[in-house]
Parts: C-alpha cells; sequence; structure tokens
C-alpha cells in the first residue's frame, strides 16, 4: 500500500494511493498513519480490506498539500558514510560499524514544502536517502531476517545537511543535521510488501534541473537489514520510528572549488524508485 497524509500542516487527514493511482480518503478507516497503526495489525487489515473494495471517498489531489507520511515519529536515526561512492568523493574510509546521529523529529516537513536555508548558512547541502519506518518494538535482533521483518515499510527523506555548522564548528554533527526544515519525508509510506528487495532502489536528485545525485541502494556499505539489526544493538526501536539509511555520491561537499552549495531560489527534486518524488523550493530562514 502507498500511505500517505494530505491537508494544511499540523491538520493533515490519512489517505491511501489506489492502484489506479486515485487518492482515497482513510479517515473514516482510521484516525492517522502512525506508529499505532503500523503496530497493529487489524487495522492494517482493515485498511488493506477497505482499499481492495474500491469504495473510499476520493479526494482531489490537485487541491491538498501532502504532509509527512507519519505522525508522531518517535526518533529519527541517521546513518553516515553509508554508500561506498559518498565515502570516496568525500575522501573518508569506509567505516567498520555504522555511523550513527541523530536528527530531531521536528526537522520532519512534507514532501513539497519549503527548505529554509539558515542564517548564516553557506554551505547548506543536499541528501537523497531511503528512509526506512519500523513497525515492531525491535531490541536486539540476531538477524537480518528478523531485522527486515520489523520494517512496516519505506519513504523517501531528504537529509538537509549544513555542513559548516556539521563539521567545522566542534562537536558532534547534529549543528548541521537539526535546522528547521531539514527532513522533508514522503510523500508516501510504502508498505514492505510492496519492496521485496530494498538493495535494489535507484535514488536520484536534481538541483534547478540538473542532475546531481544518480545512485542506487545496491551501494550500501551496510545494506538495510543489516542497519536495522546494528541500531538495536544499541537502542530500542519503536513503531513509527525512521531510520534514514545514509546518501550516494553527488553531494555539493565531495565536489570541486567552488562547491555549489544550495541557496535561497534553488529547486531540489529527488526520488527514491518506487517510493514517490519531492520538490522544495529553498527560502531564507
Amino acid at each position: 500500500m502507498k500511505l500517505l497524509r494530505v491537508g494544511t500542516a499540523g491538520a493533515e487527514r490519512p489517505a491511501l494511493l489506489d492502484a489506479d493511482g486515485t487518492l482515497r480518503d482513510l479517515s473514516g478507516v482510521v484516525p492517522d498513519i502512525d506508529g499505532a497503526l503500523l503496530a497493529d495489525d487489524a487495522a492494517l487489515g482493515r485498511v488493506r480490506d477497505a482499499a481492495g473494495a474500491g469504495e473510499l471517498p476520493v479526494l482531489d489531489a490537485a487541491a491538498l498539500r501532502i504532509g509527512p507520511p507519519l505522525a508522531r515519529i518517535g526518533k529519527i536515526v541517521c546513518i553516515g558514510l553509508n554508500y561506498h561512492d559518498h565515502a570516496r568523493e568525500t575522501g573518508a574510509e569506509p567505516p567498520a560499524e555504522p555511523v550513527i546521529f541523530f536528527k530531531a523529529p521536528d526537522t520532519v516537513v512534507g514532501p513539497n514544502d519549503t527548505v529554509l536555508v539558515p542564517r548564516g548558512s553557506t554551505k547548506t547541502d543536499w541528501e537523497v536517502e531511503l528512509a526506512v519506518v519500523i513497525g515492531r518494538t525491535a531490541r536486539y535482533l540476531e538477524s537480518h531476517e528478523q531485522a527486515l521483518a520489523h520494517v512496516a515499510g519505506y519513504a523517501v527523506a531528504h537529509d538537509v545537511s549544513e555542513r559548516e555548522f556539521q563539521t567545522e564548528r566542534g562537536g558532534t554533527w547534529d549543528k548541521g543535521k537539526n535546522c528547521e526544515t531539514f527532513n522533508p519525508l514522503g510523500p508516501w509510506l510504502v508498505t514492505a510488501d510492496e519492496v521485496p528487495d530494498p538493495q535494489r532502489l535507484p535514488l536520484r536528485l536534481w538541483v534547478n534541473g540538473e542532475l546531481k545525485q544518480d545512485g542506487s541502494t545496491a551501494e550500501q556499505i551496510f545494506p538495510v537489514a543489516e542497519v536495522v539489526r546494528y541500531v538495536s544493538q544499541f537502542m530500542t526501536l519503536y513503531p513509527g520510528d525512521v531510520i534514514n539509511t545514509g546518501t550516494p555520491a553527488g553531494v555539493a561537499m565531495g565536489r570541486p572549488e567552488p562547491k555549489p552549495y544550495l541557496r535561497a531560489g534553488d529547486v531540489v527534486e529527488l526520488e527514491v524508485e518506487g517510493l514517490g518524488r519531492q520538490r522544495q523550493e529553498l527560502k531564507d530562514a
């Protein structure tokens, strides 16, 4: 299923994109798309039955904003330097273990919402990523099979980053990762049954119409199943938690000088095959 949330910010309603591409209202079936729904097999069954019956009310997609496809996110765990080609372009050695950092849930916005360039920023950068959404409580998972069984679905994430704040201002990466609007998510939460192999997903990103990133999750150093298993050794993952699994080569930081960092007025478009497409215009904060 392709689950999403539509409406004004803070007042989104649950919806579903059916097999014909028609947007349908789920608010009569479930109250929202969140961790509670993803952990409730009976509720998900009702959604599937309603979708199969073809009787859900049709919504006017053109008139509705698309919000983040997931409400009340618990935490966003991010994996750094997780693509062989990205590590090469930044001059970094591939890590022996996954590099973990966090983004605050309040960085999440809709897939087509405005992204704000922070005040004083000169190095705002782009990163297209595959986001993994957890559907079952996960702690100390022992195998890749177990790990994938705890995944509810997948989405497109834009891990917007400010490189000076991230690497030149002391401390951890968090200062460059948690600025307002720095995690557009969606448009859809695509359930795991529709993504048979998360290691065969092309990812692409354009800036002002120019292709900047053209990669594949096949290049991941630590595949999705290993990322979920590994993270569960250090923290408990709950339904509705999100893991951003890293970005392929092509970011501004990895390009020759003068590096083409983002500015107000730029337009970024990105997609993960089968998971939908985002478009953001940048403005000054």
